[in-house]
């Protein structure tokens, strides 16, 4: 228990950081930032200097507590694995001290590629996901929760490991995709749009079909038993 207050309190701290970094740019910001950008880079929302440097990372705090508070909640959490404990208990921060100051130093004109690293920072994540998805055991926060894949062990692990291979084959191809796209980034819309549904799509069906084999070869088994 103590040991999971820490977590929480280090990584909302982690969290927070680029508020620093925001306090010490503050002059040199303009009063509106922009907070999202289009598939070819041009800014689409702007919002006042003080949401990026303060809101943006108490957000972000907040999510980390949320997404902790699942974890550790979780009865079945001793299945999920170290590493892939600490992925998901440093997920949030990361994307926080990422984030934050690439909107900070994009507002100040430093030239950054912020759909570049995006798609970059969107593939690293796949690829770390998915090298430790098949590592991962049955549990109600991490992995895919589908209803047969929660009550059969088997189809749990199965499906796990297909999306493994999914997963980090995706984080691959944003990648690529992202390098590819460099010069007119609208390219990139429909493969990522493309590859999600079917890094998504695929280990359903895999899984919902194991199911389905697994119902039928039990209902045969009933019928001869009778």
């Amino acid at each position: 228990m103590k040991n999971n207050i820490f977590i929480k309190a280090l990584t909302s701290v982690v969290c927070l950081l680029p508020i620093f970094l925001g306090l010490a740019v503050y002059n040199d910001l303009p009063e509106n930032v922009a907070m999202q950008w289009g598939f070819d880079g041009s800014p689409n929302w702007f919002a006042p200097k003080e949401i990026a440097i303060f809101a943006m990372p108490i957000i972000f705090a907040v999510l980390n507590i949320f997404v902790l508070t699942i974890l550790y909640s979780d009865p079945k959490r001793g299945n999920v694995s170290k590493k892939m404990r600490t992925i998901s208990q440093w997920i949030v921060p990361f994307i926080s001290i990422l984030i934050v100051p690439v909107i900070l130093f994009k507002a100040m004109d430093v030239g950054l590629p912020v759909t570049l690293i995006v798609f970059i920072l969107l593939g690293v994540i796949f690829i770390i996901i998915g090298n430790y998805l098949p590592k991962c055991k049955q549990n109600y926060t991490v992995g895919l929760r589908f209803p047969w894949t929660l009550n059969d062990s088997e189809n749990w692990n199965k499906t796990h490991r297909l999306a493994g291979y999914l997963w980090t084959f995706g984080g691959i191809m944003f990648i690529i995709f992202a390098f590819l796209s460099l010069k007119n980034y609208v390219w990139i819309f429909l493969p990522f749009l493309i590859l999600v549904l079917l890094i998504i799509t695929i280990p359903a069906l895999y899984s919902y079909s194991l199911y389905k084999k697994s119902t039928n070869k039990t209902n045969n088994q009933g019928d001869l038993n009778k």
